[in-house]
């Protein structure tokens, strides 16, 4: 998982992803790599194919904005790949280097917004690092999964967690977005030891997660419809967002259903029961994300 090279891993993988016919190549003969040739890369760049190599293997670490955008018209980048491709630059990996050393220590989910979250009994609601740990999470998000507490690692959960998969309906489109998300929030941050652990066992224990990350997808956080099967109420669609805390590299995740229909009716069923129980003993804020989950 330690890496020095994101930038020629990056390229690689995006390379492999372009089909020839994609690019105007014309296949012919046996093709021993997936999608384009180095060379392929280089001549429809207008780049020497020695420059290119340089790129890939990490000799070459800043290249010009135009190399850039030659690149990631060749590789079919939408706006936010290329967005994330120059931050592998060396500059951009320097930057985000420096602002780790300069970042507070710790994560603390700050006591206005833990309150916030607590009062809603309508909305559920959580508070996750750029990793996916569960920092803060209110009574009802809590009963919308046991894996919604204190400590726990969404994306680990949604990979290895049997009960969440049947839970999600979207389980599948899930996997894509969660993966492709985290590549967009830690950016050329890829030594972080919080990312290689968890990078390191999901890749040990999950196929579908190597072969995800492996493809370098990125995508930035933005809303989506989590569509859930509830053991308690069935089925029920939520709207879900992620918002950044200000000041912080923390995001509060809201769900809400669409009034009036029968996931908001649902949803008034599910708060009424968990009205009548104990609430989760692992809801408070600042917590520490767990090793043992």
């Amino acid at each position: 998982m330690h890496s020095t090279n994101a930038l020629g891993e990056f390229l690689r993988a995006r390379r492999e992803l372009v089909r020839p016919e994609d690019a105007g190549i014309t296949p012919t003969g046996l093709r021993r790599v997936p999608g384009l040739r180095r060379e392929e890369v280089a001549t429809l760049a207008g780049i020497s194919s020695d420059y290119y190599l340089r790129l890939e293997q990490g000799r070459d670490r800043n290249p010009s904005v135009q190399v850039l955008e030659a690149l990631a018209r060749v590789l079919r980048l939408d706006a936010e790949a290329v967005a994330h491709m120059m931050g592998l630059t060396g500059e951009g990996a320097s930057v985000r280097r420096r602002s780790r050393r300069t970042a507070p220590a710790g994560e603390r989910v700050p006591h206005s917004v833990a309150q916030l979250i607590d009062g809603w009994t309508a909305t559920p609601a959580y508070v996750q690092n750029r990793f996916t740990d569960v920092l803060a999470v209110n009574v009802l998000a809590a009963a919308l999964s046991p894996n919604y507490a204190v400590g726990v690692n969404m994306l680990r959960a949604i990979f290895l967690d049997p009960a969440e998969r049947e839970l999600r309906r979207d389980w599948s489109e899930l996997t894509e977005e969660g993966v492709a998300t985290l590549r967009a929030l830690v950016g050329p941050d890829v030594d972080h030891p919080r990312l290689v652990e968890l990078v390191g066992e999901l890749s040990v224990r999950s196929d579908l997660f190597r072969h995800l990350w492996s493809r370098h997808d990125v995508h930035p956080r933005r809303g989506r419809v989590s569509r859930l099967r509830h053991p308690l109420v069935g089925d029920v669609d939520l709207h879900s967002n992620k918002l950044l805390i200000a000041g912080t590299d923390l995001m509060l995740v809201v769900f809400n259903a669409e009034p009036g229909s029968r996931s908001a009716e649902l949803l008034g069923i599910l708060g009424s029961l968990t009205a009548t129980g104990d609430e989760p003993a692992e809801r408070g804020e600042g917590r520490r994300p767990s090793d043992t989950q």
